[in-house]
């Protein structure tokens, strides 16, 4: 029987929520902490803060066995620059006051271009953008404080998301608007491209097992389980399937995806990650599933899970 532990999870986005609710469920303490609205999520408390104020996140965290780093600043090269850092001193040096492991959720973009080779716990650090830069700098400020037993540090990464909780993902609102409407859903990205994916609930559970295992897991950082390399049309499938009817996955036309960032800011962040889509973007979580004996969710449920929430989410809108 599992002893109950007081975890911290940062972050009420995508992936937070569902890690609170997997930790919960193990029998553990759980609070979540976002920037604001401090409403309840599923029974579990919620506190209200600024994760980089480093007297708040040593308090909010006082007492914790393990703290969980899931939050998504906006999706800009300038403000990772400014944000992360400061996040990850804060979130540092909460762990170190208490003792606590700390359990980071991480990203690919520190890997340049694979030619369609898989990436793995011993792929070289090689970003080709600023973002993939950012994000090297910070993961090293993470290992430099577990190597100079500041904290215990361990890194969970994964590829693009899919699954409940997505809206940030391909599979969004932009994606799910269309689908559950006419049966056309545009994405911006290729298509046909094979590209890794990572069920919302898998990259949850993931990351509570890292929290909660022995401390050989720290030091170093673990691919999450991750779904085979497959295109959107072919995922779009397993979406289809679980709906019931076709789902005709279209790529919004080049002259609108040239006058798009006009209108949203947001997409002019995306030009230099599109080394992703030009090639087969493989991952290769072997190590983690050795280490822990387990499997990413299959399709034909991790579909029905995501249509079932898509159209809870937009269907009315």
């Amino acid at each position: 029987m599992t002893t109950p532990q007081k975890h911290v999870v940062f972050g009420a986005g995508q992936i937070g929520p569902p890690l609170a609710r997997k930790l919960r469920d193990m029998g553990h303490d759980v609070r979540i902490v976002r920037r604001s609205s401090a409403a309840a999520i599923d029974g579990i408390t919620v506190v209200a803060g600024d994760a980089m104020d480093a007297a708040f996140t040593r308090s909010v965290t006082q007492g914790a066995t393990a703290i969980y780093n899931c939050m998504n600043p906006p999706y800009s090269a300038q403000i990772w620059s400014e944000q992360l850092p400061r996040l990850a001193m804060s979130l540092i040096g909460a762990a170190a006051a208490n003792k606590a492991r700390l359990v980071v959720l991480d990203n690919l973009y520190m890997f340049g271009r694979m030619n369609g080779a898989a990436m793995n716990e011993q792929t070289p650090i090689g970003p080709v953008s600023k973002k993939g830069e950012v994000r090297s700098r910070v993961a090293a400020q993470y290992f430099e404080a577990h190597a100079a037993g500041t904290a215990r540090v361990v890194l969970g990464r994964a590829p693009d998301f899919y699954g409940p909780g997505g809206d940030q993902t391909n599979f969004g609102e932009f994606f799910w608007k269309g689908a559950l409407s006419s049966g056309k859903a545009q994405v911006l990205v290729d298509p046909n491209v094979p590209h890794a994916f990572a069920f919302t609930h898998d990259v949850a559970a993931g990351l509570a097992a890292l929290g909660t295992a022995s401390d050989d897991v720290t030091g170093q950082w673990w691919m999450l389980p991750s779904q085979s390399a497959m295109t959107i049309r072919e995922l779009g499938a397993y979406f289809a399937r679980a709906l019931g009817r076709e789902i005709k996955v279209e790529r919004v036309p080049g002259p609108i995806r040239a006058i798009l960032p006009l209108f949203m800011p947001l997409l002019r962040e995306f030009p230099e990650m599109s080394y992703q889509w030009n090639e087969p973007y493989r991952v290769d979580d072997a190590k983690f599933r050795a280490r822990f004996g387990t499997t990413p969710t299959p399709l034909p449920e991790a579909a029905a899970l995501t249509v079932a929430w898509a159209r809870a989410k937009f269907s009315a809108r």
